[in-house]
C-alpha cells in the first residue's frame, strides 16, 4: 500500500465534521511537512512553524500564490505551483483557529492540525482547495485512524472502536465503545495470545526434546490447564458478541394488531411525538412507517405497521404484505390488542402464527386499559396445555403503563441477546473480532480434542500455532495489507 493508497507518510487532508452549513466546520490535516506547507497559506508563516504541539494559533487562510513559470538553465524547464510568498495583498478565504499536534503527540503520530474555520459550504470547498493547492490530498476514509494504528498509536481493536464511538446511537453504545477505545479488549486479547503462546513454546520444547529421544511427542499436551482456561474465556468473548452488536445496532421492534386496536398511538406514545396518523377509521396505515428511539441504552427501530384484518382492499393487502415481512425479521413484537373489543379470533390466530420455532415472544398488550381493564387472571391462554400469554395493561391515550412496557421490553432483548450465566469480559462488536476469535477458539478446542485422543504434538502444535496468529491478528501484530485495508476502507473520511 504505497503511493495514495493506504500507508504513505505524504500530507493529507479532508473534512471532519458533517458537510452542510453550521456555524463551523472542522478540517484535519497531517502528514509529512504538514506544518510547513500550511504555514504557506496562513497569514502568520511564522506563528504556525513556531507553534508547540497541543497548542491553538488565530489567523487567517490566504489564497495560495502561483508560482511564476521559470526556464531552467540548460534544459529550458519549467516549473508551476504555489509558493509562500508574502502575506500582503493576497485574498483571505477565512478567519480560522488551528488547533496544532506535532509528532508523535497526536493522533496520527505525525505533525497534524485542525484547522476550525466557518461552516458555509464555500468556505469548506475552498479550505479545502487551498489545502490541495499547497500540497495535500484528499485523505482515503479512515486514513487518519490508519496512520494512528501504522505509529504504534492504536491496536486495531482501539481503531475499530472509534468507527464504533463515532455511529454510537446512544449512550449506553458509546459508553461500551468508550471501553473498547481505552484498551479494555486488547489487554484482553493480548493476555490470552499470551497464555496461548506458553502453551505453544511448552508443545514445541517437548516436541524437541522427543525429535532428539526418536518419539512422535505424545505424552500429552503440556500445560494443558492453561490452554482449557484460554478456550473457556475466548468462548465467553465470542459470547458478548450478541450483546455489544444489540447495543451499538440495534433491534427491530415491530407494532401489530388488528386495525383500530390502537398501534399509531402507542408507535406516537413512545417515539414521543406524532409520526404515525391517528383516526377511528380502521385501516388508516396502509404502510409501516419507522422511528428510532433508546430503549434503556439499546437502539431500537420501530415499526408501526398496518392492522392485520381479513380485507378485500388491494392496498390494504400489500400494507398487511410488508407489514408480515417485517414480523418476520423482528426482535421484538408488541402486539395490541383492543380492549374495547377485547381478543377475537384474528388476534388468537395471529399470536398462533407466532408460535412456531424461532419466533421472538410477543409482548401482549391490553390498549384502552384506561376504559376496559384487563382480564381479572392477566393472561390470556391459546391454547390448552401450553403457557398462557402475560398481558400487560396499557393506555396508548394516557400513557398508562408506558413506563413499565419499556422496561419489559429492554428485559426481552437483554435476555435473548445475554450470555447464559452472564459476562464479565469487554465486549467485541466487530463481525471481524468475531471471526477471529471462533476461528482461535475452534483451534484450541480440537488441540484439546487430539490431546484426549493421545495423538502427537506434531498434530497438535499447528493448531495452537492457529490459535496464536487469530489473536495476533485482532490487536494486528499478524496482518497484511489486505486485511488493513478492509478495516479501514469502511471508516468515514476525516476519521
Amino acid at each position: 500500500m504505497t503511493g495514495a493508497g493506504y500507508g504513505g507518510a505524504d500530507p493529507i487532508a479532508a473534512l471532519a465534521t458533517p458537510p452542510g452549513e453550521s456555524a463551523l466546520a472542522q478540517i484535519r490535516a497531517s502528514g509529512e511537512n504538514a506544518l510547513e506547507l500550511f504555514a504557506s497559506i496562513f497569514s502568520s508563516p511564522e506563528k504556525i512553524k513556531k507553534a508547540p504541539g497541543n497548542s491553538v494559533v488565530h489567523g487567517r487562510i490566504l489564497k495560495p500564490v502561483r508560482r511564476e513559470v521559470s526556464a531552467g538553465p540548460a534544459a529550458g524547464a519549467c516549473s508551476s505551483g504555489t509558493s509562500s510568498g508574502g502575506t500582503e495583498g493576497r485574498e483571505i478565504i477565512d478567519e480560522v483557529l488551528v488547533s496544532v499536534f506535532r509528532a508523535p503527540r497526536s493522533y496520527t503520530g505525525e505533525d497534524c492540525l485542525d484547522i476550525s474555520c466557518h461552516g458555509g459550504s464555500a468556505v469548506v470547498k475552498a479550505v479545502m482547495e487551498a489545502l490541495r493547492e499547497t500540497g495535500f490530498r484528499d485523505s482515503l476514509p479512515g486514513e487518519f485512524t490508519f496512520r494512528a494504528f501504522i505509529n504504534g498509536k492504536l491496536d486495531l481493536t482501539r481503531a475499530e472502536s472509534v468507527m464504533e464511538l463515532v455511529s454510537a446511537k446512544t449512550g449506553a453504545g458509546r459508553g461500551r465503545a468508550v471501553n473498547r477505545l481505552s484498551g479494555a479488549l486488547e489487554v484482553e486479547i493480548r493476555e490470552l495470545r499470551d497464555l496461548l503462546v506458553q502453551v505453544l513454546a511448552g508443545t514445541e520444547l517437548r516436541l524437541d526434546y522427543s525429535e532428539d529421544e526418536g518419539d512422535a511427542g505424545g505424552e500429552g499436551l503440556p500445560d494443558r490447564p492453561l490452554a482449557e482456561a484460554v478456550l473457556e474465556r475466548l468462548q465467553a468473548l465470542a459470547a458478548s458478541y450478541r450483546m455489544e452488536r444489540l447495543y451499538q445496532e440495534g433491534a427491530l421492534g415491530v407494532i401489530a394488531g388488528r386495525p383500530n386496536a390502537g398501534k399509531s398511538s402507542l408507535f406516537n406514545r413512545l417515539v414521543k411525538e406524532d409520526r404515525s396518523i391517528v383516526t377511528d377509521i380502521p385501516g388508516t396505515t396502509r404502510d409501516w412507517i419507522e422511528a428510532w428511539i433508546s430503549l434503556g441504552g439499546i437502539p431500537l427501530r420501530l415499526a408501526d405497521t398496518a392492522g392485520l384484518r381479513d380485507s378485500p382492499d388491494e392496498v390494504e393487502q400489500l400494507g398487511m404484505a410488508r407489514s408480515r415481512e417485517l414480523l418476520a425479521a423482528a426482535d421484538l413484537v408488541l402486539y395490541v390488542i383492543d380492549g374495547c373489543a377485547g381478543f377475537t379470533g384474528e388476534d388468537r390466530r395471529f399470536l398462533e402464527s407466532l408460535s412456531g420455532p424461532g419466533a421472538p415472544p410477543p409482548l401482549l398488550l391490553w390498549n384502552k386499559a384506561d376504559a376496559v381493564p384487563p382480564p381479572a387472571e392477566g393472561a390470556l391462554l391459546l391454547k390448552p396445555g401450553t403457557a398462557p400469554f402475560p398481558l400487560l395493561a396499557i393506555s396508548a391515550k394516557t400513557g398508562e403503563g408506558a413506563a413499565a412496557l419499556c422496561a419489559a421490553m429492554t428485559a426481552l432483548l437483554e435476555d435473548r441477546n445475554s450470555p447464559e450465566g452472564g459476562n464479565n469480559t469487554p465486549g467485541i462488536a466487530s463481525a471481524r473480532q468475531k471471526g477471529l476469535i471462533d476461528g482461535a477458539a475452534a483451534a484450541v478446542e480440537e488441540a484439546l480434542d487430539l490431546a484426549d485422543r493421545g495423538e502427537p504434538l506434531d498434530l497438535i502444535a499447528p493448531l495452537l500455532r492457529e490459535g496464536v496468529n487469530a489473536l495476533g491478528e485482532i490487536t494486528g501484530e499478524v496482518s497484511t495489507a489486505d486485511i488493513l485495508e478492509a478495516v479501514f476502507s469502511r471508516f468515514c473520511v476525516g476519521k
